[in-house]
Parts: C-alpha cells; sequence; structure tokens
C-alpha cells in the first residue's frame, strides 16, 4: 500500500471570506469547524488560528479532528527536514535561483507554455506558416514585443523572457509595429504605421489581448470585447495584409473574438493566455509548426447575431 503524505491549505484568507462576506455560516466558530471538518489542513490567514479553540469548546469540533490536520502538516513538514536541526544543513536547504533556472526546469517552462497554447480558428490550414515560403512577418499589436505581461500576476521572477517578436525573430525577418502604444489603445495614430508593414511583408501576425491594467484580482472586466480601439487595428490590418494574418489573443479568461472568426481576412486565431517567461517561443514555435498547441481549458465566447428567417405569408384574397 502507497502512502500519500500530503495537506490542504485554503486560498488565502478564503475561510473569513465565506463567513464575513458570503454569510455561508452564522457564527466565526462554524466557519472554522465546517473548513477543518471538510478537510483543510492549513489556513492561508489568521481566521482559524483566532476562532478554532473557540470552536473546540463550543463542541463543534473535537481535538482529534484538529490533530488529524496537524498530522497532515507536520507529516509533510518532517519528510522536508523541517525537524532535523539547522535547515541550510538539509537536502533543500540552500535552494536558490540557480536551482530554480535550470536548464531542465526553463524546458519545462517552455513546454507549459507550448501546451497552454489554443488553436482556435485556422482557416484552410493556414496554420503552420512555412519560413522557407513566408519570408518577412510584420509583428503587430500592444503585446507583440512584451515581458512581464506574459507571466500575469502571483509570479516569481522569470529566469529570462522570450517576447513574441523576438520568439518570431528566430524564425523569419520581420517587421514590427505596436499599432496601439498599450492594451488600452486609446488612438488610431499608429494605425497606418501598421497597415503599411502588413501590407509589405509576406504575413502578419497580431499579438493583441490584456494585461494586468485589465484584468487582475480585484480587478474584474466590465465586458468580453478587446479594450479600445483594439479590434479597429486588427480589422484594419487584416484588410491591408498581403498575406495570411494570424491573430493571438494574449489573455487570462475569454475575449470575444467573433469579429475575427468572421473577418474572411483573417486566417488563424490563437489564444496564448499569459504564457511565461518563454510565451515568445512557444508562440513562434506552434505559429510556426514545432510543436501543436495544446487544448482549451474554458469556454471561448464567440457571440453571433442570430437572424431570423422570416417567411413571408402570401395572402390569397380570392372570393369563392
Amino acid at each position: 500500500m502507497k502512502f500519500v503524505y500530503r495537506y490542504i491549505v485554503s486560498d488565502c484568507d478564503s475561510v473569513g471570506v465565506y463567513y464575513d462576506s458570503q454569510h455561508y455560516t452564522r457564527t466565526p466558530e462554524e466557519a472554522a469547524a465546517d473548513a477543518i471538518k471538510a478537510g483543510l489542513d492549513l489556513d492561508c490567514g489568521p481566521f482559524l488560528a483566532i476562532h478554532t479553540d473557540a470552536a473546540i469548546r463550543q463542541g463543534l469540533i473535537s481535538e482529534n479532528d484538529l490533530n488529524l490536520a496537524l498530522a497532515n502538516l507536520i507529516t509533510v513538514q518532517m519528510r522536508l527536514g523541517m525537524f532535523d536541526g539547522e535547515p541550510s544543513a538539509q537536502q533543500y536547504g540552500n535552494l536558490g535561483p540557480r536551482d530554480v533556472c535550470t536548464p531542465a526546469h526553463q524546458e519545462l517552462a517552455l513546454e507549459a507554455a507550448r501546451q497552454g497554447i489554443v488553436l482556435l480558428e485556422n482557416k484552410g490550414n493556414a496554420l503552420p506558416l512555412s519560413p522557407t515560403r513566408v519570408r518577412t512577418v510584420a509583428v503587430i499589436g500592444p503585446n507583440s514585443d512584451v515581458t512581464v505581461t506574459m507571466i500575469g500576476n502571483y509570479a516569481g521572477v522569470a529566469c529570462g523572457y522570450t517576447s513574441p517578436l523576438q520568439g518570431i525573430s528566430r524564425y523569419v525577418k520581420t517587421v514590427h509595429q505596436e499599432g496601439c502604444r498599450d492594451v488600452a489603445c486609446g488612438g488610431n495614430q499608429l494605425f497606418g504605421a501598421a497597415e503599411i508593414a502588413s501590407r509589405r511583408t509576406d504575413a502578419t501576425i497580431l499579438v493583441m489581448g490584456l494585461d494586468q491594467s485589465i484584468e487582475a484580482e480585484t480587478r474584474d472586466r466590465v465586458g468580453l470585447l478587446l479594450p479600445g480601439l483594439q479590434q479597429e487595428l486588427v480589422s484594419r490590418v487584416a484588410r491591408a495584409a498581403r498575406g495570411p494574418v494570424v491573430l493571438v489573443i494574449m489573455s487570462g479568461g475569454p475575449v470575444d473574438v467573433s469579429f475575427a472568426k468572421n473577418d474572411p481576412k483573417i486566417t488563424a486565431i490563437l489564444w496564448a493566455g499569459y504564457p511565461g517567461q518563454a510565451g515568445g517561443t512557444a508562440i513562434a514555435d506552434v505559429i510556426f509548426g514545432r510543436t501543436n498547441p495544446g487544448t482549451l481549458k474554458f469556454f471561448f465566447f464567440s457571440f453571433t447575431k442570430k437572424k431570423e428567417n422570416k417567411k413571408k405569408l402570401k395572402s390569397s384574397n380570392k372570393s369563392i
């Protein structure tokens, strides 16, 4: 029989949230008891430390319930050597950046990014692009040369970044235009240069989407459309493009891309999420066929207007 040693920890302050904000229980002691009896071993926050003792005294939970949670937690700590003396003298006591940024770990970051990219549309098998046929590519969009945007939030310090522009440039010659100064895309002053770039190159890759200024914890989006004038930029560049147009969406949640799906000039659509430090390499690898894209992890909205086919009823006023 194989034993699995693990403990379950809450999202930070979540026990307090379901009492204070969601009113799941009548008292804080009931909230603490319910969490522990449901299998929670460690609270990321002060709630259990404050209210568990009173929950035991009120008979809502037993000391044995608490001991089981502690056993799960302490067992893992023992396996990590946390009770074996000086931490720095133990197996994991001197882990540092050199252990994080190993070639194997950086390759894992790249593979995770590759598997996280999803092909939403591929008209006429436009992808993958061939570097021997497509010699020049216009790389356009507010997320086309970003770095920190790719790691989202709740992230550590990256070992290094490869932006989409840098990744694509490893395959072909590129012409870069931002199109928008940021994802808010409040003006069209840069649209003309982007249109010219797409007209003069063999293919166009638009890297659009969101960043933490649009969506983040405590910052909810109020709509599903691309921000500002991004949609107009995509449509204008696609209309001007000489060759195939690939739209890459970088975002944490779904975006309504029905306009692009219905645009015959846009031949492929990719969703890249926030792909991490190696995101640019992964995006390029998918576009140029070095690797296959992954699978979608949530429903991607595509709103289309349904037209009712109303049959005209011909009335006959023939008299008998």
